[in-house]
């Protein structure tokens, strides 16, 4: 089974076991880790549901593995003739997160009052 996820305006494709690098959370390694935001929902037997715009009742939980910093990204600026140059540096933060469990509870039935 995989799903859909949405985490800080951006989509990720999970499944049970797998290992996904995220923005940075702001939890300690070890923390659980838990969201509401299902996209879509499907497995190898069922076909891929889609939610309008999530999966009510679906969850998909995992456990904080560690954080770290991405590669140094280098802006170099320049004007040529003039002598400018500026050189800046960056590593973003991100988080490593294993998924336990996808979960996708179905909707209850509304009762009819009489």
């Amino acid at each position: 089974m995989f799903a859909i996820i949405r985490t800080d305006g951006k989509q990720y494709r999970v499944a049970q076991g797998e290992t996904i690098r995220l923005a940075r959370i702001s939890a300690e390694p070890g923390d659980a880790f838990e969201t509401d935001q299902v996209l879509a929902i499907g497995g190898e037997e069922s076909e891929l549901k889609f939610g309008k715009p999530v999966i009510v009742g679906a969850k998909v939980q995992g456990t904080i593995l560690q954080h770290g910093k991405d590669q140094k990204v280098i802006v170099f600026k320049r004007k040529r003739r003039k002598t400018y140059r500026r050189k800046y540096g960056h590593r973003q933060a991100h988080t490593l997160v294993k998924i336990d469990k996808i979960s996708a509870k179905a909707p209850a039935a509304k009762k009819s009052v009489p």
